[in-house]
């Protein structure tokens, strides 16, 4: 089969948002009330998540504080309960650069949203009942990027929550990747997970293998 070799050209674009899960991060505020709020700049490695957050966030503000949060993911199915927080703040006043972006506040962000709050085991923010997968954690540690304008946080996950729909057929560890569909964020717009396009040969290595005993270990203690 022949491949055709395109031409690259240099650009700048503003953003390099070319499209990773949307992830409803659930922090409680300084008077126990929950907040609510979408990004996309997270990715996994183990039972650990690398999130990125601008400092001023109120996301930030209240991990920083209190060390915990929920990651929830929504499925496509929810993208109009995820663009229903688009251009809110759980911070009052709101910042000068978000009030130059169009953003207001709004305490009740699950109200906003349309979404059912449920009680977490291990940490004090709720999971959102409507999200096929939720995910307890902790804050272990986080650095400045750049110029110190967004933070980089390491979190911990705790425990992990799947609706049944999306869990693999006869397994108590896996999920079905045919069966989750999560919602993608490429350059601010939402998009579906459309079906796998090619069998991967990294599948053939069983899942058990990358599992993070000392993590889980803890996990287990909570």
């Amino acid at each position: 089969m022949t491949t055709t070799v395109h031409a690259h050209t240099a650009i700048e674009p503003n953003i390099l948002y070319f499209g990773t899960p949307v992830v409803l991060i659930s922090t409680a505020n300084e008077d126990g009330t929950p907040n609510l709020a979408p990004m996309s700049s997270a990715f996994w490695l183990g039972w650990r998540a690398v999130l990125g957050l601008g400092r001023r966030a109120k996301t930030a503000q209240n991990l920083l504080r209190t060390r915990e949060c929920v990651l929830n993911l929504p499925s496509d199915a929810l993208a109009a309960a995820v663009d229903r927080l688009a251009l809110t703040t759980g911070s009052d006043p709101v910042p000068e650069g978000k009030q130059r972006r169009g953003y207001r506040f709004v305490r009740d962000k699950f109200g906003r949203a349309g979404l059912t709050p449920l009680a977490s085991e291990t940490v004090a923010p709720p999971r959102a009942a409507e999200c096929p997968v939720a995910m307890e954690a902790v804050l272990e540690r986080h650095h400045a990027v750049d110029d110190g304008g967004v933070l980089a946080f390491e979190v911990r996950v705790q425990r992990v929550w799947v609706h049944e729909g999306i869990r693999m057929t006869g397994t108590d560890d896996r999920i079905d990747p045919d069966a989750w569909r999560p919602l993608i964020m490429s350059f601010q717009h939402l998009y579906g997970l459309g079906p796998q396009v090619h069998r991967s040969t990294l599948a053939t290595i069983p899942e058990r293998l990358y599992r993070p005993d000392d993590d889980l270990e803890r996990a287990h203690s909570v």
